[in-house]
């Protein structure tokens, strides 16, 4: 799923139920980061498509690289969109958006894809793939950003509500 948005409805999801505890932004820098390797495979033609980045131990050292440059990358972004509601997005929300980012990541691509080895160099072992069709999958992928969209302006209604009634 290289650059795919179907990967951001699980993330609009959990954007959602964490609000501002989770950074949506960093999770989506994170999926562009986990997949810069499968692009330059894809580019080049040389290379395992879905290498080391797309394990957990890779997963797990490209969320601190997302968590960093993705929060100042962020930011960055707010401030020229000069929205009104700008919060910067805090050190924990990146993190979490990271780490959540790149090992959704995997579990999605275990899902999709036959040649990745999420515990390697521990195990060659794929048990993930195909778990569910590739059709439930993308149903999944799409039904949680529109589930996780509306329940985050729901939610974001009614803390506005219980604001303004000085609750």
């Amino acid at each position: 799923m290289p650059f795919t948005p179907l990967h951001m409805g699980p993330g609009i999801l959990v954007k959602a139920v964490l609000q501002g505890s989770f950074s949506l932004m960093v999770f989506g820098w994170a999926q562009i980061l986990m997949d810069i390797q499968p692009l330059l495979v894809m580019l080049t033609g040389e290379g395992h498509l879905h290498g080391f980045t797309h394990t957990y131990i890779g997963a797990t050292l490209i969320a601190p690289a997302a968590a960093l440059s993705g929060k100042y990358l962020g930011d960055f972004g707010l401030r020229i969109l000069q929205l009104p509601q700008h919060i910067p997005i805090r050190w924990p929300a990146a993190w979490l958006g990271a780490f959540i980012g790149t090992y959704s990541h995997i579990v999605l691509d275990s899902i999709m894809h036959a040649d990745i080895r999420p515990l390697a160099p521990f195990s060659e072992s794929n048990i993930l793939f195909r778990v569910i069709s590739l059709g439930d999958l993308h149903l999944f992928c799409v039904i949680a950003a529109i589930v996780g969209g509306a329940l985050y302006f729901a939610v974001n209604a009614w803390l506005s509500d219980r604001k303004d009634a000085g609750a």
